[in-house]
């Protein structure tokens, strides 16, 4: 693999920006930062944990990073956070909804409250956030970009992670809707569809070291590996810069080719070998000519 670790696009591409980005402090979100920053971008992370987002302001800008503790499922910390991004950059114009939350469990094993909390951090949270820039951007009459972070199991649906695929689908369903409704305001809404970028922590969670002896990612996917970071953050660049301004309501999938191998019926059979291959030919062509 020839992996390019540099930005696809221009230096300052996005130098006219100033980007909220929720769940900006660490994984994904702190990669797209990198990424944006790096563009000339200005931005603010929002998450839960103060520490967490000074450590990544440190660590990437201090100068063109804004930190702002916002609980994303109240409404009321949502705008108060929109309030001092707009305060401090004077503007915002883009929004990259990506705070979420997810585990690995059957159903059956769920609480109530276990499925709240998921459904409200990505589906409420993703809605309160959206709301909150669309009215800002309407009344003050600003073109801007929404980019919302969904799953491949949005469009499919996936047991084991059912609060997270209803959460993903609902806000991809927003994302669909609102470029439609509100492109006439000059907004552009879109999605990624992810499949696995591993981090440090959430990953951890989701997938135990012990899981890893019974589930092999990587023979899902037939690229046979897993996604670089840097492979994403040049996607969500381009979306968020004015190079994409024709492309709205889209979800683009980057998973290698994941998704696609589990949905085709006999792509399973890619497990059976030349010899075993042969013997099936023989039997079918049998088979045929007793028809």
């Amino acid at each position: 693999m020839n992996l390019r670790q540099e930005s696809m696009l221009k230096a300052e591409s996005l130098s006219d920006k100033v980007i909220w980005v929720t769940g900006g402090g660490t994984g994904l979100g702190k990669s797209m930062v990198k990424s944006f920053i790096n563009l000339g971008a200005r931005v603010a992370i929002s998450g839960r944990r103060l520490e967490k987002l000074e450590e990544a302001q440190k660590e990437i800008s201090r100068d063109r990073i804004l930190t702002v503790v916002c609980d994303v499922r109240e409404s009321v910390q949502v705008e108060s956070a929109l309030s001092q991004i707009v305060d401090h950059f004077g503007i915002c114009n883009g929004l990259v909804n990506n705070a979420a939350g997810n585990f690995i469990s059957p159903t059956e094993r769920l609480s109530h409250r276990a499925f709240d909390i998921i459904l409200d951090i990505v589906l409420k949270g993703t809605k309160n956030c959206t709301l909150s820039c669309g009215k800002y951007w309407i009344k003050n009459n600003i073109p801007a970009n929404v980019l919302n972070i969904v799953t491949t199991y949005a469009s499919t649906g996936s047991g084991y992670v059912v609060p997270s695929a209803m959460a993903k689908a609902g806000v991809l369903a927003m994302t669909r809707s609102l470029a439609v409704e509100w492109a006439k305001y000059g907004q552009r809404h879109n999605a990624i569809a992810p499949g696995p970028f591993p981090t440090k922590g959430a990953w951890d969670r989701l997938f135990p070291k012990v899981m890893t002896k019974k589930v092999s990612l990587e023979n899902r996917i037939p690229l046979r590996r897993m996604g670089e970071h840097q492979e994403l953050t040049n996607l969500a660049s381009y979306l968020m810069s004015d190079y994409s301004s024709y492309i709205n309501g889209e979800v683009v999938t980057i998973d290698g080719g994941e998704w696609l191998q589990g949905a085709g019926q006999f792509n399973q059979m890619e497990s059976i070998t030349k010899d075993e291959w042969d013997i099936l030919e023989k039997i079918i062509r049998s088979n045929q000519k007793k028809s």
